[in-house]
C-alpha cells in the first residue's frame, strides 16, 4: 500500500524533503532557547551582569526569529507537498477509472468512488502534511528535550521518562480502540453519498409521488450512522486531553517540589530548574502532537486502503500486444458465444449465440425484459469479454483490436441516454471533436433533432444542464443518435434509443438511416414491432438465447413469441400515429 501511494509524490519530492528539514531547524532553535534563558538567570540576573543579559537576550531573539521563519517555511512547503500529493492521487484514480471495463465499474458504487475521490483523498492530504511536519517535529522535540533534561539533571529527568512511558501507553490504548470505528465510518459515508445522489437524480419522481418525508428519513438514517460512528470514536479520543493535563501538571508539581529542594541544597540552580520546566512542556506537548498524528493516521489508514483499491484495480479488458489498427468492415460474427457477468458464477447471461451479420445489414432485436438484448450488443464493442466462443468484427476477433480503434468504429446509443453539461454543439462533438457546425446540423437532421433545436432561442449554442435535465426524453434520445452518427461508424447500435419518440419520428429516423448510411451495419433493439419490422432480419431473444431469426413475414409465420408480440401491439388498432409514420 505504501509503495502504491508513495509514487504519487512525484513532482513534490523537493517540498517533501524541505518540510522536515525546516521542522528540524525549528526544533533546534526551540531547544537552544531554554539554555539561553537559564544562562540569563544564572549568569546575568544572579551575577548582576547587565551586559550578559543583553547579549543572551539578543541571541534569544535571533533564535526565535530563525525558529519562526523555519516554522513558516516548513508550513508552506508542507502545504504544497500535501496538496500536490492529493492532486496526484485524484488524477491517478480518475485516470485509472477511465480505463475500467464495465465489469470493473460494477465492483464500485458511484457514491463509493465519489467518496474515495473527495473525503478519502482529503484525509490522505491532511495525514501526509502531519507526517511531514508533526511526525518530524514531535519526535525530534521529544528526543532533544529529553536529552537536554538528562544533561541538566538526570534525577529529575527520570520523572519525564516515567511520564512519557505511562502517557504513551495510554495513548496507544486509546488509538487502538478508535481504529475500528474510523475504519467503519467511511463505509457509512458511502451510504450517505448514495442517499444524496439518488435523491437529487430522482428529485422529480420524489416530488411527483410526494415522498419527501420518506427520503428525509432515509437521509437522516444514513447521516445518523455517520454521526454515531464519529461520536463513538471521538468519545474515546476525549480522554486524550484530561490524560495530558494530569500528566503535565503532575510533572510540573513534582519537578517544582524536588527542584526547589535541590536549589536550597545548592545542587541545582534556578536557571536549570526553569529550563527543566520548559523542557517538560516541550516533551508533553510533543506527546500531544503525536497523539493527534496517530488519530489522523488511524483515520487515513482506512482511506488509504480504499484509495489503493481503485489505484490497484486492473482493467480486465486491455489491448493485445500487437493490436489490429484497422476495422475492415461492419460484419459481425458471434461464434457459439457464452457470456456471464461473473466469470466464476456459472450463471450464463448468453448461451450458445451463433449469429452472422453481413456488413451494411440492418438487424432488429426484440425480446422481453431480461432476455439479454443489451448484453449481446455490449460484446461487439468489447465493453465486456465473452466467457466462451468469440465475437468477430470485420472478420477478426474483437480481442485482437486496439480498443480505441474498435470503439471508434462502433457507435452505441445506450438505453440510458447521457448528455453532459455544455452547449448542444459541445455534446454533439463527442462523436467527432473536429466536426464542423454544418456536419453537426446534418447529423441532427438525420436524427430528427434539428426541428426542435431551431425552436430554442440560442439554437445550437443552447446550454444543456447536467444530465440533460432541460430537454425531454425524446429530445435527449435524438441528440444522442445525432452524436453517434457524427462518428461515421461502421456499426451503429441503437439500444432501445427511440422508445421516447413517437412512431412517426421513429420512422423518419429509420428511413434516414437507410438512405444516408447504407454501408453501416445497424442493430436496432426495440420493444415496438414497428421499429424493427422493416429490418433485413429480426432477432428474437428469450432467456439469453436466440429463439428465432428471419424477416418480419417469416417470423409471423414461424415464431410464436414474435407473433404474440405483434398481435398484442396491433390488436388495439396499432400505435396512435402509425399512419403518420408510414407517410
Amino acid at each position: 500500500m505504501i509503495k502504491s501511494l508513495a509514487k504519487h509524490i512525484n513532482g513534490f519530492k523537493v517540498d517533501s524533503i524541505l518540510t522536515p528539514l525546516f521542522m528540524l531547524l525549528e526544533v533546534a532553535m526551540e531547544m537552544i532557547i531554554p539554555l539561553m534563558m537559564a544562562s540569563i538567570i544564572d549568569d546575568g540576573v544572579e551575577a548582576g551582569s547587565i551586559r550578559h543579559i543583553y547579549m543572551m537576550g539578543l541571541w534569544m531573539v535571533i533564535a526565535a526569529c530563525v525558529s519562526l521563519a523555519a516554522g513558516v517555511l516548513g508550513g508552506k512547503f508542507g502545504a504544497k507537498a500535501s496538496t500536490g500529493f492529493a492532486r496526484n492521487l485524484r488524477k491517478a484514480m480518475y485516470d485509472n477509472i477511465q480505463t475500467f471495463s464495465f465489469a470493473n465499474i460494477d465492483k464500485f458504487s458511484t457514491a463509493g468512488l465519489v467518496t474515495r475521490l473527495t473525503t478519502d483523498v482529503t484525509n490522505m492530504q491532511n495525514a501526509y502534511q502531519m507526517i511531514l511536519r508533526m511526525c518530524t517535529r514531535a519526535p525530534a522535540s521529544l528526543i532533544c528535550a529529553m536529552a537536554m533534561s538528562f544533561f541538566i539533571n538526570a534525577r529529575l529527568a527520570c520523572i519525564y521518562l516515567a511520564a512519557v512511558i505511562l502517557l504513551g501507553g495510554c495513548l496507544f490504548f486509546i488509538m487502538s480502540r478508535t481504529t475500528k470505528y474510523f475504519q467503519q465510518v467511511f463505509h457509512r459515508y458511502d451510504d450517505l453519498n448514495a442517499s444524496i445522489q439518488e435523491n437529487i437524480n430522482g428529485i422529480r419522481v420524489v416530488k411527483a409521488y410526494v415522498r419527501e418525508d420518506y427520503e428525509n428519513k432515509k437521509f437522516m438514517k444514513a447521516s445518523g450512522n455517520v454521526y454515531r460512528m464519529f461520536v463513538k470514536a471521538e468519545g474515546i479520543l476525549t480522554f486524550n486531553a484530561p490524560l495530558m493535563q494530569i500528566t503535565v501538571y503532575s510533572c510540573i508539581l513534582l519537578i517544582s517540589w524536588l527542584g526547589t529542594k535541590m536549589i536550597v541544597g545548592t545542587s541545582m540552580t534556578t536557571g536549570e530548574l526553569m529550563s527543566l520546566l520548559t523542557y517538560c512542556m516541550n516533551i508533553l506537548m510533543s506527546l500531544m502532537m503525536l497523539s493527534f498524528v496517530f488519530v489522523m493516521i488511524t483515520m487515513s489508514y482506512a482511506s488509504a486502503e480504499r484509495i489503493c483499491e481503485v489505484l490497484n484495480e486492473q482493467s480486465d479488458i486491455v489491448n493485445p500486444k500487437a493490436p489490429e489498427m484497422t476495422v475492415k468492415d461492419g460484419s459481425i460474427d458471434f461464434d457459439h458465444v457464452d457470456f456471464s457477468y461473473k466469470k466464476d458464477s456459472g450463471e450464463l447471461v448468453l448461451s450458445d449465440i451463433d449469429l452472422h451479420i453481413r456488413s451494411g445489414e440492418t438487424i432488429g432485436i426484440i425480446g422481453g425484459t431480461g432476455s439479454s438484448k443489451s448484453s449481446l450488443v455490449n460484446l461487439i464493442s468489447r465493453l465486456y469479454d465473452v466467457t466462451n466462443g468469440a465475437v468477430r468484427v470485420g472478420g477478426k476477433d474483437v480481442r485482437s483490436y486496439d480498443l480505441n480503434t474498435l470503439r471508434n468504429e462502433v457507435a452505441v446509443v445506450l438505453q440510458k441516454n447521457v448528455l453532459f453539461s455544455g452547449t448542444i454543439l459541445e455534446n454533439l462533438r463527442w462523436g467527432d471533436k473536429n466536426a464542423t457546425e454544418e456536419e453537426c446540423i446534418r447529423a441532427c437532421r438525420l436524427a430528427c433533432a434539428d426541428e426542435f433545436i431551431q425552436n430554442f432561442p440560442d439554437k445550437y449554442e443552447t446550454y444543456i444542464e447536467q444530465g440533460g435535465t432541460n430537454v425531454s426524453g425524446g429530445q435527449k434520445q435524438r441528440l444522442c443518435i445525432a452524436r453517434a452518427l457524427l462518428k461515421k461508424p461502421k456499426i451503429l447500435i441503437l439500444d432501445d434509443s427511440t422508445s421516447a419518440v413517437d412512431t412517426a419520428t421513429d420512422a423518419k429516423i429509420r428511413r434516414a438511416f437507410a438512405e444516408e448510411i447504407p454501408g453501416t451495419t445497424k442493430l436496432i433493439i426495440a420493444q415496438r414491432i414497428s421499429s424493427v419490422q422493416h429490418a433485413d432480419r429480426i432477432l428474437v431473444m428469450e432467456d439469453g438465447r436466440i429463439n428465432g431469426i428471419g424477416t418480419h413475414e417469416e417470423l409471423l409465420k414461424n415464431n410464436a413469441i414474435y407473433r404474440d408480440v405483434y398481435e398484442s401491439q396491433t390488436g388495439g388498432g396499432g400505435d396512435f400515429d402509425e399512419d403518420g409514420g408510414a407517410a
